[in-house]
């Protein structure tokens, strides 16, 4: 019986030291885990900081000798070391709208389609046609806008809206102008055929997420696909909208090869959105391997900086949105 109770007390023994060396080890991965979550948490933050750091650090050259003025100075002198950021930031943001606001209607109504309307056999082929899209690097974009599509504006539909609209009052002043082929409107159909995939990709995945009864219940209560689609889908998943939107918006604003082939590079202002422009990008990737002296090289960082700037006002109010719709909801 000793033997027996021996043996007993040193197998429990055996065993809560084996117990206690596994939850060692669970606990040794589980701290080095946290601890390296952590750290990719911080460095991301690191990083950020260290991007800031040096746009602030080469722009202040630029911000010391222009001050406030270089955000609304139209003037871009290399020879007279005159700059301003105006015509840049003006055609940033004109053509990230223009993108947008063709973009998001129809990429919604694609991702409607093809989770409601579309047949089964199709709807593989064009989810890969619109993956495809989005997998086709940037300057190849611009070489299609510069060769193709330029071309094809400038003999049809630019023409068609210089004498549609060219002389409506008020309106009319956004059409004026000689058809060039390449400008603004070229830019902003070309970031908008790239925003497309993000947008109508994003916008499937949440629409499928959509519970099939809740629809089932508005179709039986006789909505039309129309109000199922407006008072049902959007409304649920309005957050993944959102969220797709300003993913898509991001990518417009810091679009650099494709905008460079065929909005024009030109340093000006114009009210018509046929004319040549340029963007903050376009601009830094034309002009920073010619940076001659150190005014001018902190000139582009300093536009690098506003872009940085915009994008992060721009992810500000898209958070601020959610954090509304999420309160409302909740």
């Amino acid at each position: 019986m000793v033997d027996v109770a021996l043996q007993n007390q040193v197998l429990v023994t055996a065993e809560a030291a084996t117990r206690a060396r596994i939850l060692d080890r669970l606990r040794l991965g589980d701290s080095m885990f946290r601890h390296l979550t952590r750290a990719a948490a911080i460095g991301v933050l690191v990083l950020l900081s260290a991007i800031i750091f040096s746009l602030i650090v080469g722009s202040i050259p630029a911000l010391r000798t222009f001050g406030l003025g270089f955000l609304v100075n139209q003037s871009w002198n290399p020879v007279t070391e005159k700059f301003g950021a105006l015509p840049a930031v003006y055609g940033t943001v004109l053509t990230s709208a223009i993108a947008m606001l063709i973009a998001v209607p129809l990429g919604l109504m694609i991702a409607f389609f093809l989770t409601e309307l579309c047949p089964q056999w199709l709807r593989r082929p064009i989810g890969i046609a619109i993956e495809l899209l989005a997998g086709i690097p940037s300057i190849i974009y611009g070489i299609w806008g510069l060769f193709v599509f330029a071309p094809f504006l400038q003999q049809t539909l630019q023409p068609f809206l210089i004498d549609t609209l060219g002389n409506v009052p008020g309106i009319g002043s956004l059409f004026a102008g000689p058809p060039y082929g390449i400008g603004m409107l070229t830019a902003g159909l070309i970031l908008a055929i790239m925003v497309l995939p993000f947008i109508t990709s994003i916008s499937r995945d949440v629409f499928e997420a959509v519970p099939g009864v809740l629809k089932e219940a508005a179709y039986g209560l006789g909505c039309t696909t129309w109000e199922v689609m407006r008072n049902v889908v959007l409304p649920y998943c309005r957050v993944g909208v959102i969220g797709g939107i300003m993913l898509a918006l991001g990518r417009a604003l810091g679009e650099t090869m494709a905008v460079t082939f065929v909005i024009g590079n030109a340093h000006r202002i114009s009210a018509s959105i046929l004319a040549p422009g340029t963007t903050i990008s376009a601009t830094i990737a034309n002009e920073f391997t010619e940076a001659v002296g150190d005014l001018y090289t902190s000139a582009l960082i300093a536009l690098g900086l506003i872009l940085f700037v915009i994008t992060f006002i721009v992810l500000a109010i898209a958070r601020y949105m959610l954090m509304r719709i999420e309160r409302r909801v909740g």
